[in-house]
């Protein structure tokens, strides 16, 4: 086993690399024949997940403890060029203009490319036969090859990425003249465009989706990338071409190509010259056929035909800009798209709303603040808090083996580390702008931004208030749920004359067992328009079938029916173990007196099953305050962030909103208080300490 943090040995040249499959085979295979022909510099090729390649990269190369090469796309060249994380280097003549000009950062050409991906028209050949030439003649084929539950075209209309080559055929895009401009004329053409070929498109079509239908014949052309090319049912008799030109325009449409890219760390010779050799035509010819990429170097056979196609679209591709500026555009065009798709705006409010809300994502951070009176402040605390213990102890006899053994204690120590530590650095980053390398003390100005609501008005479903009263609505709602539906099954499961109660209580236990994160695509799936299980039975019965995620209240009831069933199960256990303690005489005494089974239950079970039931009630609200999973794999936030809870917009801003994580750790030093505030009264309704 090969340590990632471990530096090579003399010689040696480390390459790091994320690829799977056949490119991971072939890559072996010319690590090989480059160690047979040179013995004195050898490769080691280490495997690290794709995931985890650019932390793990970020942190270890700065220190010499990384790669000499790394295997990664283009879009973090700009970056990591600008911290000297990688090096630039002069690939030569030899590759596809469109994947040497996305590595040039400036004057400079970081990194070799090796393989370029973007998207294409896959089409079945049994029902369209000629590749269209244009946007008319794909139009006409789609329409010819739809019929009962088959669709002439297939593509994530929602997603802004497979919507860029609508916008680009239209003369639109993100960037004009350098400056992002998601309003302007092209992109609403462009977003007209897309209303006109959507009655061809099955309704909401999710990646996977859009993988089933073809392979199962159910869509006649489908939009997708090379990636795609190990899915496809070999069944199907498919083939590739570039995308049409756009009739109204002239223009192609044409994706963004990413450029896989071999990045040089260390300045030396030996990583240069494998580096030269692994992106030239004799090593890209295995790639190629062996590894089935889409190689950027010239001088190659003749690729097949499927390659073949995405390789002539290469001609057309527009280079993925790696600004940040850039980066920030995903979120609010994605959001617009989707609205655009469910007819709650037009094109022109679509473009309009796009820009609107890159320009609040975008925003320039706060102003620096002077740290001089917080660190006056802190330190007055601090001698404060310490004068305050001095003058406690004094007023109680002195016992150290109260006061001091207990900090010596493995357990105390663990939640220091694991609990204290965590949390205080996360405090600390509240007060800060920092997108993870550079820091700059801003004070008090995140909370100020979210509480004063500076970023969007208090009526938008992206407000922090507006989002409070939704996850205060979403955590009533389920616990109420899941104490009527966990109360009313323990009591069921209790009663004798229930035949094989214990294999109910098991069976009952299951949704709590089965990891949330799966019970909630699973759920998603469920609610899907067109093909979920929950419009199928409203269908069987003579009902509409229902946009679950087209508005607010369809979207959260879908919502709080999955957690529902995943947080009931928690509450019957819960009761079931009360109920075992409850003498079942003092139930038979009332109804001897004559009460009803309401009654017995209202002044009998329910004050005997408080004390257990108060505390779960209380934990639960605090989990299901912080469901991330439910929120953010079956709505998704939608419509237009309506649904999103305090945490899911936490994380948005952390991950998805331009790293600001400054600002997304006041979100959750807000969330901690509101928790704290709530525990408290809590606490004092239950007349005892729980949390």
């Amino acid at each position: 086993m090969i340590l990632l943090g471990a530096a090579a040995f003399a010689g040696e040249i480390t390459l790091w690399h994320a690829w799977r499959g056949d490119e991971r085979a072939a890559l072996d295979v010319l690590v090989d024949q480059w160690n047979a022909a040179h013995p004195a510099d050898p490769v080691q090729a280490v495997f690290v997940p794709h995931e985890s390649l650019a932390t793990k990269a970020e942190a270890a190369i700065p220190h010499g403890n990384g790669p000499d090469l790394l295997v990664f796309g283009h879009d973090r060249v700009a970056a990591w060029a600008e911290r000297g994380i990688v090096l630039p280097v002069d690939p030569g003549g030899g590759f596809l203009p469109v994947s040497v000009e996305a590595l040039r950062v400036g004057t400079q050409t970081y990194g070799w490319p090796l393989a370029c991906k973007s998207l294409a028209l896959f089409r079945n050949r049994t029902l369209v036969a000629e590749a269209p030439e244009s946007t008319d003649a794909m139009v006409a084929a789609a329409e010819a090859a739809a019929g009962p539950d088959r669709y002439g075209l297939a593509w994530e209309v929602a997603s802004a990425y497979q919507g860029a080559p609508w916008l680009h055929g239209m003369g639109g895009g993100v960037l004009n003249e350098g400056a992002v401009q998601l309003d302007r004329p092209e992109n609403v053409a462009g977003f007209e465009l897309i209303l006109r070929l959507l009655p061809l498109v099955p309704p909401d079509p999710s990646g996977a989706l859009v993988t089933q239908l073809f392979n199962e014949g159910r869509a006649a052309m489908v939009l997708n990338g090379p990636w795609f090319l190990g899915e496809v049912n070999p069944a199907i008799d498919y083939a590739v071409s570039p995308l049409p030109v756009v009739s109204a325009s002239g223009k192609p449409a044409a994706p963004y190509v990413t450029v896989e890219t071999l990045l040089l760390t260390r300045d030396a010779p030996e990583p240069r010259a494998f580096g030269a050799w692994l992106a030239g035509p004799e090593a890209a010819a295995v790639r190629q056929s062996q590894g089935r990429q889409v190689v950027a170097a010239l001088g190659v056979p003749e690729p097949d035909p499927v390659l073949g196609a995405f390789r002539a679209q290469l001609q057309t591709a527009v280079a993925m800009p790696t600004s940040e500026a850039f980066a920030l555009h995903w979120e609010p065009l994605a959001r617009s798209l989707r609205r655009l798709v469910r007819g709650a705006a037009t094109p022109a409010q679509a473009a309009a709303e796009a820009q609107t809300d890159y320009a609040i994502v975008s925003r320039p951070p706060p102003p620096e603040a002077n740290p001089t009176p917080w660190i006056a402040a802190l330190a007055l605390a601090m001698v404060g808090s310490l004068g305050l213990a001095v003058h406690r102890a004094r007023q109680v006899r002195w016992r150290p083996w109260i006061y001091v053994v207990p900090w010596l204690f493995p357990a105390f120590a663990a939640m220091v580390l694991l609990v204290l530590c965590p949390f205080v650095v996360g405090a600390g980053v509240a007060f800060f702008e920092t997108d993870g390398r550079e820091f700059s003390f801003v004070g008090l100005a995140h909370f100020l931004d979210i509480l004063l609501a500076r970023d969007f008005p208090l009526s938008s479903p992206l407000s922090f208030w507006s989002t409070l009263v939704v996850t205060v609505l979403w955590t009533v709602a389920n616990v109420a749920a899941h104490v009527t539906l966990g109360v009313a099954l323990a009591l069921l499961l209790r009663e004798p004359w229930v035949r094989m109660r214990g294999v109910f209580r098991a069976l009952l236990v299951l949704p709590w067992a089965v990891p949330s994160y799966i019970t909630a695509l699973t759920w998603k799936g469920m609610f899907h328009r067109q093909f979920g299980a929950i419009n199928a039975i409203l269908t069987a019965v003579g009902a509409e079938p229902v946009s679950w995620f087209g508005s607010f209240a369809t979207a959260f009831a879908a919502n709080v029916t999955t957690n529902t069933w995943l947080g009931f199960p928690f509450m019957m256990v819960v009761t079931l173990g009360a109920l075992a303690s409850i003498p079942r005489d003092l139930e038979e005494a009332a109804e001897v007196d004559g009460a009803s089974w309401l009654e017995r239950f209202r002044h009998v079970t329910l004050p005997l099953l408080r004390p257990a039931l108060l505390p779960a009630v209380i934990l639960g609200s605090v989990w299901t305050f912080n469901q991330f999973n439910v929120i953010y794999l079956v709505s998704g936030g939608e419509p237009d962030g309506s649904t999103d809870i305090l945490v899911s917009q936490a994380y948005r801003w952390a991950f998805t909103r331009g790293h600001r994580y400054g600002y997304a750790a006041a979100y959750a030093i807000l969330i901690f208080g509101v928790l704290l505030l709530y525990g408290r009264v809590a606490n004092r309704l239950a007349g005892k300490k729980v949390v």
